[in-house]
């Protein structure tokens, strides 16, 4: 496996998924549903360097490696659970049915990156195998949020009565 090219698609990936949480954020009908993007787009944005720095890493043989490893073995929920604490009450819920399609593919995005770095990881080896496993954790963290968003507003909508 040419795993330059894996870190490549991976930043390419990553810099559009931070493009359609950014995108979106504006469009967001709710304010808080609108945070949760731009927040997203931020943690987005540390996959980006992240990975930025794992193909520093390839050019260079010197102890930043390390540094990669420690940061892969990072858990990343902490972004998941403060949404999850803050951003899910009945209010933010009914405000954001407009905005399910939105959060179907949030959802979707975020499944696909996981599944992508998790079949990556299960060829690495090494440095690689860690790092990127636990991008695939962090994707995984992302993906249950915006599935259990998803799946709340769908419930509100599907039992709204009709001509809502």
């Amino acid at each position: 496996m040419k795993i330059r090219r894996v870190y490549e698609y991976a930043l390419q990936r990553e810099h559009e998924g931070k493009r359609f949480f950014e995108n979106n954020a504006e469009r967001m009908s709710h304010a808080a549903a609108s945070g949760i993007f731009r927040q997203l787009a931020g943690e987005e944005q540390k996959h980006i360097e992240f990975i930025e720095s794992l193909l520093r890493s390839l050019d260079t043989e010197d102890a930043g490696t390390q540094a990669i490893t420690a940061l892969a073995e990072e858990e990343e929920d902490h972004f998941a659970q403060r949404a999850d604490s803050e951003m899910i009450d009945q209010t933010v819920v009914e405000s954001m049915i407009p905005d399910v399609a939105i959060l179907r593919m949030a959802y979707l995005i975020e499944r696909d990156f996981a599944e992508f770095y998790e079949g990556a990881s299960r060829q690495a080896e090494g440095e690689a195998k860690t790092a990127l496993a636990a991008l695939a954790r962090w994707e995984r963290g992302h993906e249950r949020l915006f599935k259990q968003l998803h799946d709340r507003v769908f419930q509100e909508y599907a039992e709204m009565p009709w001509g809502g």
